[in-house]
């Protein structure tokens, strides 16, 4: 039986998780002195990022942008036969671009501190939600997701993609689902031109 207390801790983390990461985002573009080879190096690692999100919102659709856990089906296809938190892997790979990029002109320890608290924060996050996520999908679709979790790992993904894969791709979802990404993302592309110029 699960603690109540925890739970609740869980779904506010959950419905609060945009702006728990955008907190250490903010600190990461205050703070970061680029250099052209750090943005040349970790711009594309944040792209990347961002192309996987857009992948796996085309299978999810609009409802991972919700204050509480919704699946009206259990999507397996796509990205999701190869990693079941897909977003995630994609977020943590902007972060990381972010973070490189941003980074160029500090001193190690700058660098590690402000790396540490943008990739610590999101592992912090996840580490709290991702088990939140899961038992809404084990009591939705019973078996079915027991079969996935043994099937596909959580965060590493596997290069076989699962054999059981349910969903279809479509593309007309990511605008609508991705406009807040796509602004935070065009917000910090805006923060690290202004400041590489400046330097």
């Amino acid at each position: 039986m699960t603690d109540p207390r925890s739970d609740e801790f869980q779904a506010f983390v959950f419905k609060n998780r945009g702006t728990l990461l955008a907190i250490p985002a903010a600190v990461l573009a205050a703070f970061g002195k680029p250099s052209a080879t750090s943005v040349a190096l970790g711009l594309p690692v944040a792209l990347a990022g961002e192309l996987v999100r857009c992948w796996a919102v085309g299978y999810s659709g609009v409802t991972t942008r919700g204050d509480h856990v919704e699946a009206p089906k259990l999507v397996t296809a796509g990205p999701y036969a190869h990693v079941r938190n897909p977003l995630y892997v994609g977020n943590f790979l902007t972060a990381l671009g972010f973070g490189i990029a941003f980074t160029g002109k500090n001193r190690l320890g700058e660098k590690l501190a402000l790396l540490g608290l943008s990739l610590g924060s999101m592992a912090a996050v996840y580490a709290t939600i991702i088990p939140h996520e899961e038992q809404f999908l084990r009591a939705q679709f019973g078996d079915a997701f027991d079969r996935y979790v043994e099937a596909v790992p959580p965060i590493v993904p596997q290069l076989e993609p699962a054999a059981e894969q349910h969903g279809t791709w479509e593309p007309s979802v990511i605008k609508d689902a991705e406009t807040r990404t796509f602004a935070t993302f065009g917000a910090m592309f805006a923060a690290l031109v202004l400041k590489t110029l400046k330097a």
